[in-house]
């Protein structure tokens, strides 16, 4: 099997995995019980709190537990809208979001929320401008992904902050769920919400976070028990922050070696796959070098996915958590295009992906793409 679906789920890296296994055997308590055993657990979900916060460049009482990103995201968005709902109801995203936060959107919609996508120019990036022009009194969210899962183009952040700042009551949500291990992380200036899980930095699935900037009172999803923050109830998964904190530091720390290894394996995909007349590369050359998208001229993308894990490669098809039948909105958004989004499907690579897996890749697509192209 060639496993090239990196952006979806990442494999857990042995030592995140290893530290996992030592903290639920070692701390069985409960980390809110008054005892031993409960404090032991305490100790070590601070320390990783505290791990976690330095690598980020925050603060630990701006770290909130999730379950992953969905999750983030969704309390992120609902609790502001909620927050600021006496303010406005105008919301501006981005046709490149996640599931995640464009189901959110849709819900909030139907509450009588007010929801502006703004535009997104042919390099993938916001139009700053036609943001600045939806922006009003009212607006009380900006939600926009750093990286997207699609396409992987880094969105300019620092910039979308700067355009807020003559708005008091329009806070800045960041899905960085894709961002994390393949760049470095925004500056938190600027940004009042920030999500990001585990498992797409080789963690494990089960655990995210939400940076809250301190200060800003979100109500909590969930209601009832104590835990490491008043923002999130239920009982801490001491082992899984444990193994979160160690997989971002690593992520962080072996970023610049990751990269290299990911550049030089993008841009030979880049120059075999540009061979073929049928191929257009979705992904603009800015992007990050994880992920590569691409459609082959009238072969539904699905079917060119299905072609390929028949015969042993592992490719997707937008998002995973997007529904199947329809175009890549990320895709359209870009191209302008709904055939070419239709056929587009997505490459994404890891460090840890071998020269010998994309020699395999290229020869099994060679074949597919003349089984499959007329």
């Amino acid at each position: 099997m060639i496993y090239l679906d990196y952006s979806a789920n990442t494999p857990v890296d042995e030592a995140v995995l290893e530290r996992f296994c030592a903290v639920e055997r070692s701390c069985p308590g409960n980390a809110n019980s008054r005892h031993q055993a409960g404090a032991a657990a305490k100790t070590a979900i601070d320390e990783a709190t505290q791990s976690i916060a330095r690598s980020l460049n925050v603060q630990p009482a701006e770290i909130v537990y999730t379950s992953g990103a969905s999750e983030a995201n969704n309390f992120a968005l609902k609790s502001i809208a909620r927050l600021e709902r006496h303010h406005g109801k105008h919301i501006i995203s981005t046709p490149l979001e996640h599931s995640s936060v464009s189901g959110t959107l849709t819900a909030l919609q139907e509450q009588g929320y007010e929801i502006d996508l703004v535009d997104i120019k042919q390099d993938g990036t916001v139009d700053l401008a036609h943001l600045r022009e939806l922006l009003r009194p009212d607006t009380i969210l900006v939600a926009v992904t750093a990286v997207d899962s699609e396409l992987g183009v880094v969105q300019p952040v620092t910039e979308i902050a700067a355009l807020l700042k003559d708005y008091p009551h329009c806070h800045l949500h960041v899905d960085a769920t894709q961002a994390v291990g393949k760049l470095p992380l925004p500056s938190f200036e600027g940004i009042d919400t920030l999500s990001l899980t585990a498992h797409k930095f080789y963690g494990l699935n089960g655990i995210g976070v939400l940076v809250k900037r301190r200060g800003l009172a979100l109500e909590p999803l969930i209601h009832g028990g104590e835990s490491t923050t008043i923002y999130r109830s239920g009982t801490p998964t001491v082992a899984l922050a444990c193994s979160l904190a160690l997989a971002l530091d690593k992520a962080m720390t072996e970023l610049p070696e990751r990269v290299e290894r990911v550049r030089s394996l993008n841009a030979r995909l880049r120059t075999e796959l540009a061979k073929y007349p049928k191929v257009r590369i979705n992904s603009p050359e800015h992007a990050v070098p994880h992920i590569l998208n691409l459609s082959v001229k009238n072969v539904k993308g699905t079917v060119f996915q299905r072609a390929l894990s028949e015969k042993g490669v592992c490719v997707s098809v937008k998002s995973a958590c997007s529904a199947d039948g329809l175009p890549s909105r990320a895709v359209f958004a870009v191209s302008r295009d709904r055939r070419n989004a239709l056929s587009s499907w997505r490459i994404s690579l890891s460090h840890l992906t071998t020269d010998a897996e994309i020699d395999e890749f290229l020869s099994v697509f060679d074949a597919c793409y003349h089984e499959l192209v007329k």
